[in-house]
């Protein structure tokens, strides 16, 4: 898979604004009422995973669910961390 260019990174991040670019990892932390949503959301990320056979790093602290998508064989951002972010967003 090839990695996205500047112009398809540039896009997504104007259609995604939740979404931040650190190097070639996106990144995006979300904030819940309590650790129960947190949770739940985090499941709901995990089953689109699972479809997608993409999985992020999750990382949750009480009420806030950070995630970090990159494509490991690609050596970096590809299409398939920006389809699954897309799918996160709709998620929220």
């Amino acid at each position: 898979m090839d990695r996205l260019d500047d112009a398809a990174r540039s896009q997504f991040l104007t259609d995604h604004p939740g979404w931040s670019l650190d190097g070639e990892t996106l990144r995006r932390t979300f904030q819940f009422a309590d650790f129960r949503e947190a949770m739940g959301f985090v499941t709901t990320v995990a089953l689109s995973a699972e479809v997608a056979d993409h999985h992020p790093d999750i990382d949750v602290r009480w009420n806030k669910v950070s995630i970090a998508l990159t494509t490991h064989e690609a050596g970096g951002l590809t299409a398939r961390d920006t389809d699954l972010a897309a799918e996160i967003d709709g998620r929220t």
